[in-house]
Protein backbone atom coordinates (compact mmCIF):
# COMPACT_ATOMS: atom_id res chain seq x y z
CA UNK A 1 0.00 0.00 0.00
CA UNK A 2 1.75 3.51 -1.03
CA UNK A 3 2.20 6.35 1.67
CA UNK A 4 -0.83 8.47 -0.21
CA UNK A 5 -3.23 5.46 -0.16
CA UNK A 6 -2.50 4.93 3.53
CA UNK A 7 -2.82 8.11 4.79
CA UNK A 8 -5.99 8.90 2.38
CA UNK A 9 -7.58 6.00 4.30
CA UNK A 10 -6.22 7.08 7.76
CA UNK A 11 -7.28 10.54 7.22
CA UNK A 12 -11.03 9.01 6.45
CA UNK A 13 -11.06 6.89 9.33
CA UNK A 14 -10.35 10.39 11.19
CA UNK A 15 -13.00 12.49 9.32
CA UNK A 16 -15.63 9.26 9.95
CA UNK A 17 -15.21 9.28 13.63
CA UNK A 18 -15.32 12.94 13.61
CA UNK A 19 -18.58 12.68 12.18
CA UNK A 20 -19.61 9.66 14.60
CA UNK A 21 -19.24 11.52 17.45
CA UNK A 22 -20.69 14.79 16.15
CA UNK A 23 -23.76 12.89 15.34
CA UNK A 24 -24.04 11.24 19.16
CA UNK A 25 -23.13 14.04 20.72
CA UNK A 26 -26.45 16.04 18.80
CA UNK A 27 -28.77 13.10 19.85
CA UNK A 28 -27.62 13.15 22.96
CA UNK A 29 -28.47 17.10 23.17
CA UNK A 30 -31.70 16.24 21.61
CA UNK A 31 -32.29 14.02 24.98
CA UNK A 32 -31.47 16.48 26.95
CA UNK A 33 -34.20 18.84 25.39
CA UNK A 34 -36.76 16.92 25.04
CA UNK A 35 -37.14 16.82 29.41
CA UNK A 36 -37.75 20.88 28.58
CA UNK A 37 -42.00 20.91 27.87
CA UNK A 38 -42.28 18.46 31.06
CA UNK A 39 -40.50 20.75 33.20
CA UNK A 40 -42.22 24.26 31.91
CA UNK A 41 -45.56 22.53 32.67
CA UNK A 42 -44.48 21.51 36.04
CA UNK A 43 -42.63 25.11 36.74
CA UNK A 44 -45.99 26.85 35.78
CA UNK A 45 -48.49 25.02 36.87
CA UNK A 46 -46.09 25.06 40.57
CA UNK A 47 -45.73 29.15 39.85
CA UNK A 48 -48.07 30.46 37.40
CA UNK A 49 -44.94 32.51 36.04
CA UNK A 50 -45.46 33.72 32.43
CA UNK A 51 -43.12 32.57 29.42
CA UNK A 52 -41.39 35.82 29.25
CA UNK A 53 -40.51 35.82 33.03
CA UNK A 54 -39.72 32.04 33.18
CA UNK A 55 -37.45 32.45 29.85
CA UNK A 56 -35.31 35.36 31.36
CA UNK A 57 -35.14 33.76 34.64
CA UNK A 58 -33.90 30.40 32.84
CA UNK A 59 -31.19 32.73 30.76
CA UNK A 60 -30.53 34.20 33.66
CA UNK A 61 -29.46 31.47 36.11
CA UNK A 62 -27.60 29.52 33.21
CA UNK A 63 -25.54 32.87 32.43
CA UNK A 64 -24.59 33.15 35.80
CA UNK A 65 -23.84 29.59 36.73
CA UNK A 66 -21.51 29.11 33.78
CA UNK A 67 -20.01 32.13 34.42
CA UNK A 68 -19.40 31.17 37.75
CA UNK A 69 -17.74 28.33 37.33
CA UNK A 70 -15.42 29.42 33.94
CA UNK A 71 -14.30 32.09 36.14
CA UNK A 72 -13.09 29.43 39.00
CA UNK A 73 -12.16 27.10 36.96
CA UNK A 74 -10.70 29.13 33.49
CA UNK A 75 -11.01 32.20 33.81
CA UNK A 76 -9.12 32.64 29.95
CA UNK A 77 -12.10 31.21 28.38
CA UNK A 78 -13.78 34.72 29.11
CA UNK A 79 -11.92 36.35 26.43
CA UNK A 80 -13.54 37.30 23.27
CA UNK A 81 -12.77 39.12 20.69
CA UNK A 82 -14.30 42.46 20.00
CA UNK A 83 -15.78 41.85 16.62
CA UNK A 84 -17.34 38.62 17.63
CA UNK A 85 -19.60 40.15 20.11
CA UNK A 86 -21.81 41.38 17.84
CA UNK A 87 -22.58 37.47 16.68
CA UNK A 88 -22.46 36.54 20.40
CA UNK A 89 -24.98 39.41 21.14
CA UNK A 90 -27.36 37.83 17.55
CA UNK A 91 -27.38 34.41 19.22
CA UNK A 92 -28.08 35.10 22.35
CA UNK A 93 -31.06 37.76 21.96
CA UNK A 94 -32.18 36.61 18.36
CA UNK A 95 -31.66 32.77 18.85
CA UNK A 96 -31.70 31.73 22.26
CA UNK A 97 -33.71 34.69 23.97
CA UNK A 98 -36.66 35.20 21.57
CA UNK A 99 -36.41 31.01 20.88
CA UNK A 100 -36.93 30.49 24.93
CA UNK A 101 -39.82 32.93 24.57
CA UNK A 102 -41.58 31.70 21.71
CA UNK A 103 -40.98 28.32 22.90
CA UNK A 104 -42.58 28.59 26.34
CA UNK A 105 -45.42 30.54 24.93
CA UNK A 106 -46.31 27.74 22.36
CA UNK A 107 -46.06 24.79 24.91
CA UNK A 108 -48.12 26.59 26.83
CA UNK A 109 -50.67 27.27 24.03
CA UNK A 110 -50.31 23.74 21.90
CA UNK A 111 -48.88 21.88 23.96
CA UNK A 112 -46.11 19.55 23.66
CA UNK A 113 -46.55 17.56 21.10
CA UNK A 114 -48.17 20.10 18.32
CA UNK A 115 -44.79 22.30 19.36
CA UNK A 116 -42.56 19.43 19.12
CA UNK A 117 -44.20 18.83 15.64
CA UNK A 118 -44.00 22.16 14.40
CA UNK A 119 -40.65 22.86 15.79
CA UNK A 120 -39.34 20.37 13.03
CA UNK A 121 -39.71 23.05 10.23
CA UNK A 122 -36.26 24.62 11.59
CA UNK A 123 -34.42 21.91 9.71
CA UNK A 124 -35.49 23.29 6.48
CA UNK A 125 -34.96 26.92 7.39
CA UNK A 126 -31.41 25.92 8.89
CA UNK A 127 -30.65 23.48 5.71
CA UNK A 128 -31.55 26.68 2.86
CA UNK A 129 -29.53 29.29 5.28
CA UNK A 130 -26.33 27.21 5.74
CA UNK A 131 -26.44 26.78 2.03
CA UNK A 132 -26.84 30.45 1.49
CA UNK A 133 -24.41 31.31 3.85
CA UNK A 134 -21.55 28.68 3.36
CA UNK A 135 -22.50 26.68 0.35
CA UNK A 136 -23.34 23.56 2.39
CA UNK A 137 -24.27 20.99 -0.46
CA UNK A 138 -28.05 20.23 -0.72
CA UNK A 139 -27.69 17.10 -1.42
CA UNK A 140 -30.91 14.08 -1.53
CA UNK A 141 -29.70 12.67 1.77
CA UNK A 142 -30.68 15.63 3.46
CA UNK A 143 -34.27 16.20 1.73
CA UNK A 144 -35.07 12.49 2.26
CA UNK A 145 -33.69 12.80 6.12
CA UNK A 146 -35.81 15.73 6.22
CA UNK A 147 -38.91 13.78 5.20
CA UNK A 148 -38.47 11.17 7.15
CA UNK A 149 -37.85 13.31 9.95
CA UNK A 150 -41.10 15.38 8.97
CA UNK A 151 -43.72 12.66 8.37
CA UNK A 152 -42.22 10.47 11.51
CA UNK A 153 -42.79 13.48 13.77
CA UNK A 154 -46.48 14.47 12.51
CA UNK A 155 -47.23 10.59 13.13
CA UNK A 156 -45.97 10.66 16.51
CA UNK A 157 -47.61 13.61 17.03
CA UNK A 158 -50.84 14.29 15.21
CA UNK A 159 -53.19 16.44 15.96
CA UNK A 160 -55.55 13.62 16.15
CA UNK A 161 -53.70 11.39 18.78
CA UNK A 162 -53.86 14.34 21.15
CA UNK A 163 -57.00 14.29 23.61
CA UNK A 164 -58.49 17.83 23.15
CA UNK A 165 -55.71 19.59 21.46
CA UNK A 166 -56.33 22.67 19.16
CA UNK A 167 -54.02 24.11 16.77
CA UNK A 168 -55.23 28.26 16.27
CA UNK A 169 -53.71 30.65 13.90
CA UNK A 170 -51.83 32.01 16.94
CA UNK A 171 -50.69 28.94 17.90
CA UNK A 172 -49.66 27.85 14.64
CA UNK A 173 -47.61 31.12 14.00
CA UNK A 174 -46.02 31.09 17.13
CA UNK A 175 -44.53 27.63 16.50
CA UNK A 176 -43.18 28.55 13.32
CA UNK A 177 -41.80 31.98 15.06
CA UNK A 178 -40.25 29.89 17.33
CA UNK A 179 -38.57 27.20 14.54
CA UNK A 180 -37.20 30.09 12.58
CA UNK A 181 -36.00 31.88 16.13
CA UNK A 182 -34.09 27.98 16.59
CA UNK A 183 -33.04 27.50 13.10
CA UNK A 184 -30.79 30.80 14.09
CA UNK A 185 -29.19 29.31 17.43
CA UNK A 186 -27.52 26.32 15.14
CA UNK A 187 -26.64 29.50 12.30
CA UNK A 188 -25.16 31.72 15.06
CA UNK A 189 -23.14 28.69 17.06
CA UNK A 190 -22.14 27.14 14.17
CA UNK A 191 -20.47 30.78 12.59
CA UNK A 192 -18.77 30.67 16.27
CA UNK A 193 -17.65 27.27 17.16
CA UNK A 194 -14.39 27.64 14.96
CA UNK A 195 -13.12 30.07 16.95
CA UNK A 196 -14.35 29.39 20.68
CA UNK A 197 -14.96 26.54 23.37
CA UNK A 198 -18.40 25.45 23.51
CA UNK A 199 -18.24 26.86 27.16
CA UNK A 200 -17.45 30.40 25.71
CA UNK A 201 -19.83 30.60 23.36
CA UNK A 202 -22.79 29.44 26.05
CA UNK A 203 -21.62 32.22 28.74
CA UNK A 204 -22.07 34.80 26.43
CA UNK A 205 -25.02 33.69 24.65
CA UNK A 206 -26.78 33.32 27.41
CA UNK A 207 -26.24 36.49 29.43
CA UNK A 208 -26.94 38.43 26.15
CA UNK A 209 -30.25 36.45 26.01
CA UNK A 210 -30.73 37.83 29.44
CA UNK A 211 -29.86 41.43 28.50
CA UNK A 212 -32.34 41.15 25.33
CA UNK A 213 -34.92 39.73 28.15
CA UNK A 214 -34.42 42.39 31.33
CA UNK A 215 -36.45 45.09 30.32
CA UNK A 216 -39.36 43.11 30.13
CA UNK A 217 -38.78 42.21 33.91
CA UNK A 218 -38.32 45.71 35.14
CA UNK A 219 -40.64 46.43 38.26
CA UNK A 220 -41.99 42.48 37.64
CA UNK A 221 -41.87 40.54 41.12
CA UNK A 222 -41.68 36.76 41.15
CA UNK A 223 -44.98 34.89 41.67
CA UNK A 224 -45.73 34.75 44.99
CA UNK A 225 -46.37 31.73 45.92
CA UNK A 226 -43.88 28.67 44.44
CA UNK A 227 -44.19 25.20 45.01
CA UNK A 228 -40.98 22.73 45.89
CA UNK A 229 -42.16 20.97 42.70
CA UNK A 230 -41.80 23.98 40.92
CA UNK A 231 -38.21 24.66 42.30
CA UNK A 232 -36.89 21.65 41.29
CA UNK A 233 -38.50 21.25 37.78
CA UNK A 234 -36.17 25.21 37.46
CA UNK A 235 -33.59 23.79 38.43
CA UNK A 236 -33.33 20.51 36.27
CA UNK A 237 -34.38 23.25 33.26
CA UNK A 238 -31.06 24.92 33.80
CA UNK A 239 -29.02 21.98 35.01
CA UNK A 240 -30.42 18.76 32.33
CA UNK A 241 -32.29 20.70 29.81
CA UNK A 242 -30.40 23.88 29.40
CA UNK A 243 -26.70 23.74 30.18
CA UNK A 244 -26.42 20.22 29.33
CA UNK A 245 -28.50 20.19 26.28
CA UNK A 246 -26.53 23.40 24.74
CA UNK A 247 -22.95 22.23 25.73
CA UNK A 248 -23.77 18.89 24.15
CA UNK A 249 -25.15 20.31 20.90
CA UNK A 250 -22.82 23.12 20.41
CA UNK A 251 -19.72 20.82 20.62
CA UNK A 252 -21.17 18.38 18.36
CA UNK A 253 -21.81 21.24 15.90
CA UNK A 254 -17.90 21.51 15.98
CA UNK A 255 -17.71 18.00 14.22
CA UNK A 256 -20.75 17.87 11.54
CA UNK A 257 -22.74 20.31 8.87
CA UNK A 258 -25.14 22.84 10.53
CA UNK A 259 -27.61 21.26 8.35
CA UNK A 260 -27.06 17.51 9.18
CA UNK A 261 -27.16 18.63 13.15
CA UNK A 262 -30.66 20.47 12.79
CA UNK A 263 -31.74 17.41 11.01
CA UNK A 264 -30.52 14.98 13.20
CA UNK A 265 -31.89 17.06 16.18
CA UNK A 266 -35.64 15.81 15.08
CA UNK A 267 -34.50 13.13 16.99
CA UNK A 268 -36.31 15.04 20.03
CA UNK A 269 -39.29 13.81 18.68
CA UNK A 270 -39.18 10.49 19.47
CA UNK A 271 -37.58 10.71 23.11
CA UNK A 272 -40.03 13.51 24.11
CA UNK A 273 -42.96 10.81 23.35
CA UNK A 274 -40.67 8.26 25.19
CA UNK A 275 -40.64 10.53 28.41
CA UNK A 276 -44.61 11.01 27.94
CA UNK A 277 -45.58 7.48 27.98
CA UNK A 278 -42.43 7.55 31.29
CA UNK A 279 -43.56 10.02 33.53
CA UNK A 280 -47.53 10.97 32.00
CA UNK A 281 -48.92 7.77 31.13
CA UNK A 282 -49.08 8.69 27.48
CA UNK A 283 -49.91 5.94 25.81
CA UNK A 284 -48.09 5.38 22.12
CA UNK A 285 -50.01 3.64 19.17
CA UNK A 286 -48.64 1.63 16.53
CA UNK A 287 -48.70 4.54 14.30
CA UNK A 288 -46.52 6.73 16.70
CA UNK A 289 -44.04 3.77 16.99
CA UNK A 290 -43.49 3.92 13.45
CA UNK A 291 -43.18 7.59 12.94
CA UNK A 292 -40.13 7.00 15.69
CA UNK A 293 -38.91 4.36 13.51
CA UNK A 294 -39.22 7.10 10.53
CA UNK A 295 -37.37 9.90 12.73
CA UNK A 296 -34.59 7.51 13.34
CA UNK A 297 -33.97 5.93 10.09
CA UNK A 298 -34.09 9.61 8.96
CA UNK A 299 -30.75 10.35 11.72
CA UNK A 300 -29.01 6.70 10.46
CA UNK A 301 -29.57 8.22 6.99
CA UNK A 302 -27.75 11.20 7.18
CA UNK A 303 -24.38 8.87 9.25
CA UNK A 304 -23.86 6.70 6.14
CA UNK A 305 -20.97 7.64 4.08
CA UNK A 306 -22.29 9.36 0.76
CA UNK A 307 -22.87 12.95 2.80
CA UNK A 308 -19.20 13.11 4.38
CA UNK A 309 -16.76 15.09 3.33
CA UNK A 310 -13.69 13.21 1.67
CA UNK A 311 -10.29 14.60 2.60
CA UNK A 312 -7.76 15.20 -0.51
CA UNK A 313 -3.99 14.15 -0.21
CA UNK A 314 -1.94 15.80 -2.04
Amino acid sequence: MTQSKLGSEVGGGVVRASTGIGLALVVLATLFWSTSGLFINLIVDGSGISAIALAFWRDLTTFLCLLGGLAAIKPGLLRVHRADLPWLAAMGGIGIGTFHVLWNTTVLINGVGISTVLQCNSPVFVTVFAWLLWREPLTWRKWAAIALAGIGTILIARPGALTGAQLTALGLSTALAASLAYSGITLFTKKLTGSYEPWTILVYAFGFAALALAPFQIGRPLPGSISSVAVGAFLALVLITTIMGYLTYTTGLRRIQASVASIVATSEVPFASLLGYVFLAERMDGWQILGAGLVVSGVILLSLNGWRPRLKVR
